[in-house]
């Protein structure tokens, strides 16, 4: 299609082409067939260069972790007869809104180099991609679609932690440590008939009485992940950058399991309910490491809602650590009955408020919490994550 400069040298031509027969003047006919082949020229040569191209593209080899400057490498190979005398990269890239950059020509390659400075985490996806193709005096352009490529992660800064804020067991009334029973990995698989020397605390009394005779009950390992770091993606409660907050801390005690072999499972109250299983270091742990990098603050239910669904992996877990920016008693119940049933259970509070200058504290749910022994680490901004959550956490809600 024509450029505003494009249709300015078209009318141009024909408005000289006009003065030229109206008052009979032989020396403008030549100006104006030159204005008008010009046009028809840049239009032919458009033409010729609108062909497919072969993309390659790439945005270095490493890992990008949020603030990082992540440069984008573009080459386009043209396989058309005729090269573009001019093109331009134009694409939506997420959040980041159009970009556009001029492309340098190499013989009959394309390529741009650019920066995109200081990214947020997110997954940004590529969309709109497109080749605008000119003319070298840019009358004539078109659009080439390219192929979309695949989308750019940036993952959450995550610190490493020698060393958890509950690890050592939870907090009693007084302020002593207290270590809790680990749950036993075993769930009741069967009843079978009893066998002489067995112990009679495997007795399954109900069958028993039933048969008339001496049943025991058959146990399996547990289908359960040992630790479960649940993230509360409320939108309701983020306050500028508080969410990324909750996932750097969610995903360094993760991360922390993991590289201490331990079973953990990743959920995501958000919308959709992502859930990822942890048992190895490797893809288990780059998959979640990814649906961290990609979490949106789109959650509408409540923690205590998917804590009460009994078969969700949350609720399943034998160790549960909640991070979450809303603290209502509904979950503060949850979390007691859970420390009641002898299940280890810690929370991290992000303090919205703190993002807006604001110190507001649900004081009376977190002593509630710290009377319950429950570990409690609280997040304001500005903190140094490393040293809250490696700390001892709970005191400073006695006086918040």
């Amino acid at each position: 299609m024509l450029t505003t400069r494009g249709r300015g040298v078209l009318g141009l031509g024909l408005g000289v082409y006009l003065a030229a027969w109206a008052f009979g003047s032989k020396p403008l006919y030549p100006v104006a067939t030159g204005l008008l082949l010009v046009v028809a020229l840049a239009w032919v040569w458009v033409r010729l260069a609108n062909r497919p191209f072969r993309v390659q593209r790439g945005w270095g080899d490493t890992e990008h972790v949020e603030g990082d400057d992540v440069p984008v490498v573009v080459q386009i190979d043209a396989t058309a007869g005729v090269p573009p005398a001019a093109a331009t990269l134009v694409e939506r890239v997420g959040r980041l809104g159009e970009q556009r950059h001029g492309l340098r020509r190499n013989g009959r390659r394309l390529s741009v180099r650019y920066v995109l400075g200081r990214l947020p985490r997110g997954r940004y996806v590529f969309d709109d991609v497109r080749v605008e193709v000119a003319d070298p005096f840019g009358l004539e352009c078109v659009a080439v679609p390219l192929p979309a490529p695949g989308a750019l992660l940036v993952y959450p800064r995550l610190v490493r932690l020698e060393q958890l804020f509950s690890e050592t067991g939870a907090h009693s009334p007084d302020g002593r440590r207290l270590l809790l029973r680990r749950q036993s990995g075993f769930e009741l698989h069967g009843v079978r008939e009893y066998a002489q020397g067995e112990s009679l605390r495997r007795v399954h009394w109900r069958s028993t009485a039933r048969r008339g005779q001496l049943m025991v009950k058959e146990l399996e390992d547990a289908p359960r992940d040992e630790i479960a770091v649940l993230l509360d993606a409320d939108a309701a409660a983020v306050v500028r950058d508080s969410f990324d907050v909750q996932v750097r801390a969610a995903g360094s005690m993760l991360e922390s399991y993991v590289r201490r072999g331990r079973r953990a499972v990743l959920v995501v109250n958000s919308a959709q309910r992502d859930v990822q299983q942890v048992h190895s270091a490797a893809a288990d742990w780059r998959r979640a490491l990814e649906l961290l990098a990609s979490a949106e603050p789109t959650g509408r239910s409540a923690v205590a809602r998917l804590l009460a669904e009994h078969d969700g992996p949350a609720a399943r877990a034998l160790e549960l650590a909640v991070v979450t920016a809303r603290l209502e008693p509904a979950l503060v119940d949850r979390l007691v009955q859970r420390a009641a049933s002898r299940r280890r259970v810690s929370l991290v509070y992000v303090d919205p408020a703190s993002f807006n200058g604001a110190r507001r504290m649900p004081a009376p749910l977190l002593l509630r919490l710290q009377t319950a022994g429950i570990p409690v680490v609280i997040l304001r901004a500005g903190d140094d994550l490393a040293a809250a959550l490696e700390g001892p956490g709970v005191p400073e809600a006695a006086h918040a």
